[in-house]
């Protein structure tokens, strides 16, 4: 695996970090949505903008 991430161009590997970042947003949306229906569509667009803005690995 380290091979194939080694061998991929800075291009490819922003495409797939965008991809993945941006999988996580929509992933972590449905899930508020699921767990908490009470709220708004504005409301999750913020505790999603929030969530990702203060996450840390």
């Amino acid at each position: 695996m380290k091979n194939y991430i080694k061998e991929l161009t800075p291009e490819k590997k922003l495409f797939l970090s965008l991809n993945l970042y941006y999988a996580a947003k929509e992933l972590k949306t449905e899930s508020l949505k699921k767990f908490h229906p009470e709220l708004t569509a504005t409301e999750i667009k913020e505790k999603v903008k929030k969530i990702f803005l203060y996450a840390r690995s």
